[in-house]
């Protein structure tokens, strides 16, 4: 990775609508730290927006609930969730509090897919509600890389039914090639 330091992302970054939080989410960095201390550094390469109560595939959307909490509270946090009892989603909350909003990560430079990135990354259920912000485990830096992206509907929601299903919601960095 570049030796450029990120500069860590602040409140302000995330308490914003997550329709901007999740394309600029893109090409920076999820930096966890290591038990020695060292940090070890991956590139968002992929997001997908959930936005609100609203959108039906938005967890959310089923109300405020033990699973939820941590989405109504402002923008900053991680809300993860289990699914097919083996793989850990993580997500980025956005937004100010009370407005239930997330980003998913779906993919990494090196890691495709939400569920392997999570298993690579040691990320579980211990990480809920973690801020991003003041973290020294875990955090999310800008190194100044803004890479050119596609959009595109988000996968695995056909439950949510339209036009929610259909949304270009889904970020994922332009290949050069």
């Amino acid at each position: 990775m570049d030796a450029i330091t990120p500069t860590r992302l602040g409140r302000g970054f995330y308490t914003r609508d997550v329709l901007e939080v999740a394309p600029d989410l893109l090409g920076k960095l999820v930096i966890l730290a290591d038990s020695e201390g060292k940090e070890l550094r991956y590139r968002i390469t992929e997001t997908e927006a959930y936005r609100g109560e609203e959108d039906r595939a938005c967890h959310a959307s089923k109300g405020r609930t033990s699973r939820t909490e941590i989405m109504f509270h402002a923008g900053g946090s991680i809300y993860v969730y289990l699914i097919y009892g083996m793989y850990w989603m993580f997500n980025v909350v956005s937004s100010e509090a009370g407005i239930p909003q997330a980003v998913l990560i779906r993919a990494l430079e090196g890691y495709p897919g939400p569920g392997k990135l999570s298993r690579a990354l040691g990320i579980d259920g211990s990480l809920y509600g973690i801020d991003l912000v003041s973290s020294d485990r875990i955090w999310i830096g800008d190194d100044g890389n803004i890479p050119a992206y596609i959009t595109a509907p988000r996968i695995g929601i056909e439950y949510a039914a339209s036009p929610w299903k259909e949304k270009d919601w889904r970020y994922l960095v332009k290949n050069e090639g």
